[in-house]
């Protein structure tokens, strides 16, 4: 293993809250969720309307109804997360995916009907769990301690059992995983403000991790529509979001061939020897938020229809509750005792803050070809680089604009769906959504040193999504029964510490890539929904 030293000091002041970016960015995020009929079109709506997941999407097509509608939709999810090479996890949940309701009440010859309506919809789950192993590992995760605290000038005394070290998710020096490695032994005082890692020349290893995420986004929307002459389509919602998101992170390490401590009590005396590491993260993140959504649907003739519509950021008031643990074995011939355990929790930590969510915009054309097909077509934009974390009174985060930027791109989603109705009570539908990546080339191929805050110098983020859907529809004088079929494929990575910058031998900068791993994700999704018009 190489003795990394880090030539990225200079960006640390700028890059001090990284994490923070890619959580952001996960909450900000949303599934492929809402009635049947939505879903099995692969949510290409933003033209249509007439359903009660335009709520959620274009809210213009609450114009379209023209009678009441009450609707249920619940699912059955079956998710399997596959690290590369290694064995998947699977999960299967039952979840409730939508429920809603829409007044319709007829005006007159201009304003033809005033329509409301209320819905819930499921934005978002984080339901995930994946683990693995990987055999020798090029570097350490205690290489990458040490040169964090090496390269901010961190005092020992400042790392020695100090639960008071500057834990703040936005400071500068909040590198409290720090505090834990050097309480557990494995990031080594060399002398003044210079620290060493155990992955040394020569020195073999092995890495194992376990990620475990649950929770949810939802959402409440109380929308107010309209038909005008039959031509024009309008609506506006209000959207109130919360959030509730668990994560457990474990990383350890085992190493043979190193340079270890002879003995917990004396940090002077260093010998040839093994150790055994581990390093567990838990959080709990929750969040209650609100947005607008306006959109329109614009019918110039019987067979065509336009959609656009906008949404503002979703503006989220958070608190994180997290904490920590490592415990590390060392043992070999050279060790005076020939073997010793030291273990170190960290305190629980609560921090409150704000993010702004990206803005969206989208617009759909659909085509309805006499009364028995539709063809629909959406895109999305959605500007990842608008987003802001701020402190709890509303102020922007030092340098986390410039990380949005840095790390950040827009995601485009595009849609397709058909429909094909094969007599007066059943429909055929099938549909299809892509949506590209939200980070940078060059975070997705391991090139940018991230820093992460607190006591995880974990990340991850998600590079593209797809979905294949059908369904079909039953109607019934007032009654209707819609049932999907939703396969999701999503491809991510996962980090467990940057990639990190040094000067080799010859003194050339070089990148090392860090310990990380492919994710693939395989969802199916059973779906029914059950509602009436009257």
């Amino acid at each position: 293993m190489k003795k990394i030293l880090l030539v990225v000091a200079c960006v640390l002041p700028m890059l001090a809250n990284a994490q923070y970016t890619f959580d952001a960015l996960q909450y900000s995020s949303s599934e492929l969720r809402g009635t049947s009929r939505f879903v099995s079109m692969g949510g290409a709506f933003s033209a249509l309307g007439g359903d009660i997941s335009t709520l959620n999407q274009n809210p213009g097509g609450i114009g379209v109804y023209r009678s009441s509608d009450i609707g249920f939709s619940f699912g059955l999810d079956m998710n399997s997360s596959r690290p590369e090479g290694v064995t998947a996890t699977n999960q299967t949940k039952v979840v409730v995916n939508n429920v809603g309701y829409v007044g319709s009440l007829k005006i007159g010859s201009t304003l033809k009907y005033f329509n409301w309506g209320f819905s819930y919809t499921r934005n978002n789950t984080f339901n995930r769990r994946y683990m693995g192993g990987l055999l020798g590992i090029p570097t350490s995760i205690t290489n990458f301690m040490a040169d964090l605290a090496t390269s901010e000038g961190v005092e020992p005394s400042k790392l020695y059992m100090n639960h008071e070290y500057d834990y703040s998710p936005f400071s500068n020096t909040s590198y409290a995983y720090n505090v834990l490695g050097y309480n557990c032994g494995v990031i080594i005082p060399t002398g003044g403000t210079n620290y060493t890692g155990l992955g040394l020349n020569g020195t073999s290893g092995y890495a194992e991790y376990e990620v475990d995420e649950w929770g949810e986004t939802d959402q409440y929307n109380i929308s107010l529509g309209g038909n005008v002459q039959d031509v024009v389509y309008w609506g506006m919602s209000l959207g109130i979001t919360s959030l509730d998101y668990h994560y457990y992170n474990y990383y350890g390490e085992q190493l043979e061939n190193t340079e270890v401590l002879d003995d917990p009590g004396d940090i002077a005396t260093i010998v040839k020897g093994n150790t055994t590491f581990g390093l567990v993260n838990n959080s709990r993140t929750t969040g209650n938020g609100y947005n607008f959504k306006l959109g329109l649907i614009f019918k110039p003739v019987n067979a065509l229809r336009i959609g656009l519509a906008f949404h503002t950021p979703t503006f989220y008031d958070m608190k994180d509750v997290w904490d920590a643990n490592m415990s590390a074995e060392f043992y070999g011939d050279e060790i005076e005792k020939g073997s010793y355990t030291k273990n170190f929790s960290s305190a629980v930590n609560e921090y409150r803050y704000k993010i702004r969510t990206p803005w969206r915009f989208m617009g759909g054309i659909a085509g309805v070809i006499g009364s028995k097909a539709i063809i629909s077509a959406d895109y999305e934009y959605v500007d990842n680089e608008s987003m802001k974390i701020l402190d709890n009174a509303g102020r922007v985060e030092p340098g986390s604009e410039e990380e949005m930027k840095t790390y950040l791109k827009p995601t485009h989603i595009m849609r397709v769906g058909a429909e094909y109705r094969i007599n007066n009570s059943w429909s055929l539908r099938a549909g299809y959504q892509h949506q590209t990546s939200q980070v940078e080339k060059d975070v997705e191929d391991n090139k940018l040193f991230v820093t992460t805050s607190g006591y995880n110098p974990s990340y991850k983020f998600d590079k593209s999504q797809d979905y294949i859907t059908c369904g079909v529809g039953f109607h019934y004088r007032s009654f209707y029964l819609d049932l999907a079929y939703l396969h999701r494929t999503r491809k991510s990575e996962y980090h467990a510490f940057s990639p990190i910058e040094y000067v080799n031998e010859s003194g050339n900068r070089a990148i090392d890539e860090g310990i990380y791993t492919a994710v693939k994700d395989n969802s199916n999704r059973l779906s029914c929904t059950i509602g009436f018009r009257f």
